[in-house]
């Protein structure tokens, strides 16, 4: 119980994370000029994460810190929670 507990505690983490890499990157868009529609940002927001790394390919030749925080964040909480529920049902 406790181990199920903290694992879901570090995916929590990972999650808070990951919509801290996507406020970043909302933010970086609007400064280029792109238009970021807040009341549906939960819904578009994989749409804004490819447009910050096509944005920052085409200015760095490299895609931005910001996108790998995003995605490696999201993944490992997803990991962590499905190992949480694993760890809970045993």
């Amino acid at each position: 119980m406790l181990m199920s507990n903290t694992v879901f505690i570090l995916a929590f983490i990972s999650a808070v994370w990951g919509v801290v890499s996507s406020i970043v990157m909302t933010s970086f868009l609007a400064r280029r000029g792109v238009k970021i529609n807040y009341a549906f940002i939960r819904v578009l927001i994989l749409k804004y994460v490819h447009q910050y790394r096509k944005i920052t390919m085409q200015e760095n030749g490299r895609s931005g810190p910001w996108f790998y925080s995003f995605i490696i964040s999201m993944n490992l909480a997803l990991v962590l929670a499905v190992v949480g529920i694993a760890l809970r049902m045993v």
